[in-house]
């Protein structure tokens, strides 16, 4: 089966009703947890940007403290999890402020983690990635907003 254009489903959605978009929201919901998620942001975290970026910190937060430290091999696979997780909650959001925002709490708890990511060529060169997308979604913000995260920038 060859799935269809955006353009062409947007142009069929505009033509059931209610009841059925309902039904297939739900039909969606089911078949892939990423589904799920997208909708449950919708519906229940988008009015609240600022308290979704919280809640994301904190699952960072305590994703890297479960992080096993025995060896760099360990450590590197779980920030990638992190980052791609991370990265899968900023496209939810679809904000640009809160990819910054995201993105600059990840590095900040990269760089206090211990044992240091310096010693990896592997994370430093992660590291060194996402600070480079940082400063590029930076440049794209409102002047006031490019300040106060240049700032923020400047600490890492």
């Amino acid at each position: 089966m060859q799935a269809t254009s955006i353009v062409n489903i947007k142009k069929e959605l505009k033509h059931k009703s209610p009841e059925e978009l309902i039904e297939f929201c739900l039909r969606l919901s089911k078949f892939k947890k990423e589904n799920k998620e997208l909708i449950t942001y919708l519906l229940f975290e988008s009015d609240d940007e600022s308290g979704y970026i919280e809640s994301i910190k904190q699952h960072i937060d305590s994703q890297f403290e479960t992080i096993n430290t025995k060896s760099y091999f360990f450590i590197r696979k779980s920030v990638r999890k992190i980052l791609t997780q991370t990265k899968k909650y900023i496209r939810y959001s679809q904000n640009k402020e809160t990819e910054v925002e995201l993105l600059l709490h990840f590095l900040q708890t990269l760089q206090d983690f211990k044992p240091s990511y310096k010693k990896s060529a592997q994370l430093q060169n992660l590291y060194n990635r996402q600070l480079a997308l940082i400063k590029k979604v930076i440049s794209g913000l409102h002047e006031d907003l490019q300040y106060d995260y240049n700032l923020l920038l400047e600490n890492l």
